[in-house]
């Protein structure tokens, strides 16, 4: 069984906050110590005078890594974490929906097409799961973060 929190980490649209690499927050960290590292070595330095040709992008990977770092969710979906201008968190939540489950227009919402992208069919296999098994099934049960489409 599982405690409250982590009904907390189940997204409007199904998928679950606790499986996202921004929620867990292990790259972030590693990008960040990494970062720290090279500035350490002054490796922008050391790179110039290093005869591989990647090295030409020192710059551009540092950059990344700073990315990296900025992907860190402070806290879940629920909690305001995630994208801010979420339309499927606001939709929900203008209609009083515990998440897109409860919706009638789940299979047909463009809203949803959004995901597709980084997760595929997984927020969708994730929502026919909630409604099937509930949302402790869903939490006790294999989720799925990205599912290759079928198109």
């Amino acid at each position: 069984m599982h405690d409250g929190n982590c009904r907390d980490l189940v997204a409007f649209c199904g998928l679950y906050c606790g499986d996202c690499f921004g929620h867990k927050g292990r790259i972030a960290e590693m990008a960040k110590e990494l970062r720290r590292e090279l500035r350490q070595e002054k490796f922008d330095i050391m790179a110039r005078g290093i005869p591989f040709k990647a090295f030409e992008h020192y710059d551009k990977c540092y950059e990344v890594l700073g990315a990296l770092v900025r992907l860190k969710c402070k806290s879940a979906c629920r909690g305001g974490g995630g994208n801010p201008f979420c339309k499927i968190r606001k939709c929900c939540q203008k209609k009083g929906y515990e998440g897109c489950w409860e919706c009638k227009d789940q299979s047909t919402c463009v809203k949803l097409n959004s995901l597709k992208e980084n997760h595929g069919e997984a927020h969708i296999r994730n929502l026919k799961k909630i409604t099937k098994n509930g949302i402790d099934g869903f939490i006790n049960g294999k989720r799925d973060w990205y599912v290759k489409p079928k198109n």
